[in-house]
C-alpha cells in the first residue's frame, strides 16, 4: 500500500470537470485516482470510463469489488454502488444512499482516511448538495489533504461551497489548476507542502 491517495467527489457538471483535471495528469502519475461521481443507477457501465479515458494519459477503470489498488490508475465508482478504500483494495457496497446518492462521496473519503491516513488527498468538485463536506473532515483528522474546486469555476457551486464552509480546505483553486496542484502535492512529502 504504498504510495499516495488521490479521491475524488463530484456530481453534477462533475464529468466535464473530470474531463478537465484527469488529462492534466502526466504519464507516471505518483498516486492512485478514485473518483465517486454522482449518477443515475441505471447508467450504462461502460459509457463515463470511455468518456474520461478518451484524453487521460492514466488508465481509467471502473471498480470490481476487491480490485487491487495500483498508483498511477484512474478508478471510477461504478453506478448505484459505494466505493470504499481498504488496506491496498477497493469494496463496493449497496448500503443505503447516503446524501441521496450511491455512490457517495462522504463514504469513499471517510473510507480513504481509515485505510491511508495522512497519504489521502481529498478534491471536492462541483455539485448540487453537501456530500463530501462531512468526508474531509475524516480526511483531515487522519492528516490528510484537501483541495476544493473555486465554486467560480464550478457548473453548481453547492458542494464546493459546503465543504469550503467546513473550514478546512488547505486550498480552493480553479478548475483548471487542480491537475498542477496535484502533481505537486503528490511529488512531495506531505511535510514539505505549504497549504
Amino acid at each position: 500500500m504504498d504510495g499516495e491517495l488521490v479521491v475524488i467527489g463530484a456530481s453534477w457538471g462533475g464529468l466535464r470537470a473530470l474531463n478537465v483535471i484527469l488529462p492534466g495528469l502526466p504519464e507516471g502519475f505518483p498516486a492512485a485516482v478514485v473518483i465517486a461521481q454522482h449518477r443515475r443507477p441505471d447508467s450504462p457501465r461502460d459509457t463515463m470510463t470511455s468518456l474520461l479515458q478518451k484524453d487521460c494519459r492514466l488508465p481509467v477503470i471502473e471498480v470490481e469489488d476487491k480490485q487491487a489498488i495500483e498508483a498511477g490508475r484512474v478508478y471510477l465508482a461504478p453506478p448505484d454502488y459505494h466505493l470504499l478504500v481498504e488496506e491496498g483494495y477497493f469494496s463496493l457496497s449497496i448500503d443505503e444512499l447516503v446524501q441521496y446518492a450511491r455512490p457517495s462521496v462522504d463514504v469513499l473519503f471517510e473510507s480513504a482516511a481509515d485505510a491511508y491516513g495522512n497519504r489521502v488527498i481529498a478534491v471536492v468538485l462541483t455539485g448540487l448538495n453537501e456530500d463530501g463536506s462531512g468526508g474531509i473532515a475524516r480526511v483531515k483528522e487522519a492528516g490528510g489533504r484537501v483541495i476544493v474546486q473555486h465554486p467560480g469555476s464550478a457548473e453548481k457551486a453547492d458542494m464546493p461551497q459546503a465543504a469550503i464552509a467546513t473550514g478546512l480546505a488547505d486550498r480552493v483553486v480553479a478548475l483548471g489548476d487542480i491537475a498542477p496542484a496535484l502533481t505537486e502535492l503528490t511529488m512531495q512529502p506531505a511535510e514539505e507542502i505549504k497549504p
